[in-house]
């Protein structure tokens, strides 16, 4: 914590870090009390609720932060700094698509449901609300958290750090404020999802073609849907409200649009699964639809199908036929490693990463072996209740320590250049604030945030 106290010195650049850290943790202000709701807070057409500050406010001292009303200013602060760049992204015409909307909120959504195996009714008890009721919600809060990460990316993507300044920011740190890193390890992962075989596959397609012929003899889709789809919106009968064109998936939607209001399809495949889609009512550049959703199921066939082809590749890399880098880029299904060549990295994008942030089983799986080494082949389960196959590459590792330049010099790169992106957005801030119409309730003045 003193090493982030040095990056954030200034009032304006911890409001900043605040923002941030708020953003990335918004699924947990779901389950915070109800506070009755007043506006307190305007920056343009966009508005801050005192229940929203509130929630942030708990979730924040929740996670050690004291409760002050300095920190409930610099809450307030964030908030207003989200809605600013909101505003200014309309004004800009920075556009942030439905695709990706949809796509981070059936993440988020698919998340939760994993946290309570599937179960709508353990969702109910926690949140006080339906998992559709809990969709709705999230849905604008992710919209405007990706438009406050495009306006962010926007102004701070070309920024860069020499040399020359990593050295004097490094310098500017007080000794006994240099962080002390626990144990580090450069460890990287290729993983490769297990696909139902084309079996798996047919089994489902039957099951919902044999429930598509009771529905055309009569039986109710919703009845039908609430028993059998694997989907969230099974509670209310597979219905999907009223959505704008381009907010489902593509093959979704072309399976929707494609029929007439009371028509029910034939299978339609999706990422998700395969869907029996009826379509209730179109209006203009609206529908609403209904669905039942089935999810193949991987056969021990297919899983040892998988480990076969994980092998494979792992033989290729011992055998020095590819890098391990080349592999991951080319073969892992793990969106957050592939990128970096299957290295996991901190938050600083270094690809040494403290042993705190490694799961159970990856920890459990590199603890008895030496440097250098690939692991066998294994299976688990990905977040998303999926089986995938693994194998990991353990490099080496970094004793506990105290921050250094020659062992360290890609964490403190990294938060030279954060610094540097900083101060950037709040000179932004300082700019923007001045085009657009900014209010404050008198209750926090105090926190002499528009001056």
């Amino acid at each position: 914590m003193r090493y982030i106290n040095v990056l954030f010195r200034t009032r304006s650049l911890r409001f900043f870090a605040i923002s941030l850290w708020l953003l990335l943790n918004s699924n947990s202000l779901l389950a915070q009390p109800i506070v009755v709701d007043e506006i307190i807070a305007k920056v343009d057409n966009f508005i801050v609720l005192k229940s929203d500050l509130e929630k942030r406010y708990l979730d924040a001292i929740s996670q050690g932060n004291p409760a002050t009303n300095d920190l409930k200013c610099q809450i307030l602060q964030s908030m207003m700094n989200e809605k600013l760049m909101v505003a200014k992204a309309e004004i800009d015409s920075v556009i942030v698509t439905e695709e990706e909307v949809n796509s981070n909120l059936n993440r988020r959504i698919q998340y939760i449901l994993n946290q309570y195996n599937g179960s709508e009714d353990m969702i109910l008890q926690y949140y006080g609300k339906t998992i559709e009721d809990i969709r709705i919600e999230l849905r604008e809060q992710i919209r405007e958290q990706l438009t406050v990460n495009r306006m962010q990316t926007e102004l701070t993507s070309s920024l860069y750090v020499t040399p020359s300044e990593v050295r004097k920011f490094f310098r500017r740190i007080p000794t006994d404020s240099l962080p002390f890193y626990d144990m580090e390890v450069t460890i990287a992962q290729i993983t490769k999802v297990v696909e139902p075989g084309y079996e798996q596959e047919e089994i489902i397609r039957q099951k919902l073609i044999d429930l598509r012929k009771r529905i055309v003899n009569g039986e109710d889709f919703a009845v039908l849907a609430k028993e059998f789809s694997e989907g969230p919106s099974a509670t209310v009968g597979g219905d999907l409200g009223m959505v704008k064109r381009g907010s489902m998936v593509p093959d979704f939607e072309a399976g929707a649009l494609a029929l007439k209001p009371g028509e029910v399809s034939m299978p339609v495949k999706s990422p998700f699964g395969y869907h029996l889609i009826k379509l209730e009512t179109r209006r203009g550049n609206e529908y609403r639809a209904r669905h039942i959703l089935m999810i193949p199921k991987a056969s021990e066939t297919d899983i040892q199908e998988t480990v076969n082809f994980m092998d494979s590749i792992r033989t290729l890399i011992v055998r020095d036929s590819i890098t391990f880098d080349y592999a991951a880029r080319e073969h892992s299904d793990d969106d957050f490693t592939k990128g970096s060549g299957g290295y996991f990295l901190d938050q600083a994008g270094s690809n040494r990463v403290s042993i705190r942030e490694l799961s159970p089983e990856i920890y459990f799986a590199i603890d008895s072996l030496t440097e250098n080494i690939i692991t066998p082949v294994t299976t688990f389960q990905t977040e998303d209740g999926k089986t995938a196959a693994r194998i990991l590459y353990y490099k080496d590792s970094q004793p506990p320590h105290q921050a250094n330049l020659q062992d360290d010099w890609g964490k403190i790169q990294a938060a030279a250049l954060l610094e540097k992106k900083n101060k950037v957005l709040v000179e932004w801030f300082e700019e923007a604030k001045n085009d657009v119409f900014t209010y404050v309730d008198e209750e926090y003045q105090g926190c002499q945030i528009i001056n």
